[in-house]
């Protein structure tokens, strides 16, 4: 484990990345997502080490991604289920599945966000809630927050990226 610095800590992607950031969970996640519960149709699903499928395992269910529950006597068997915790992360693997089709498939989508209902591909996009504008590089920005410590503060302000006049025009 590596030292984490004061800016990461305090960070909430730093958080987050903390958390799912290892791409192995970000698959076991799609899994589960898709249905998966088992040790064994996350193994067999991602063609996983079994050593490094039970680390990952440990540590979304330490992290309160999963819960861990029995489903069988003898031999102890487990399925880990999704938290609401996790559940509230589906629509990071959704951007990231929309931004996979959009850059990464030149020769066309593999897999595609369909509704439920009536199987309609669908568009996905981060809008805000209170008025449903599409939230972008050009329209977004990083404030510090009421617990923002000084430093973070201090590095928020001489921070470049998150600039408007950065943003690229059109988007």
């Amino acid at each position: 484990m590596q030292p984490k610095s004061p800016s990461i800590l305090e960070c909430p992607v730093g958080r987050a990345v903390e958390t799912v950031g290892e791409w192995w969970s970000i698959l076991i996640l799609r899994d589960a997502f898709q249905g998966a519960t088992k040790f064994d149709e996350f193994s067999r699903g991602l063609g996983i080490a079994p050593n490094i499928l039970s680390r990952r395992l440990a540590h979304l269910t330490e992290s309160g991604m999963f819960v861990r529950r029995r489903y069988h006597e003898r031999p102890p068997r487990y399925e880990y289920v999704l938290t609401d915790k996790a559940r509230d992360f589906f629509p990071v693997v959704v951007a990231l599945l929309a931004w996979g089709n959009k850059h990464l498939a030149p020769e066309g989508e593999s897999v595609v966000l369909a509704s439920r209902d009536d199987r309609r591909p669908l568009d996905p996009v981060v809008v805000d809630a209170a008025d449903k504008r599409p939230i972008t590089l050009a329209t977004a920005t990083v404030i510090a927050g009421p617990r923002a410590s000084r430093g973070m503060r201090k590095r928020l302000v001489s921070l470049k990226a998150m600039n408007p006049a950065v943003a690229p025009v059109g988007d």
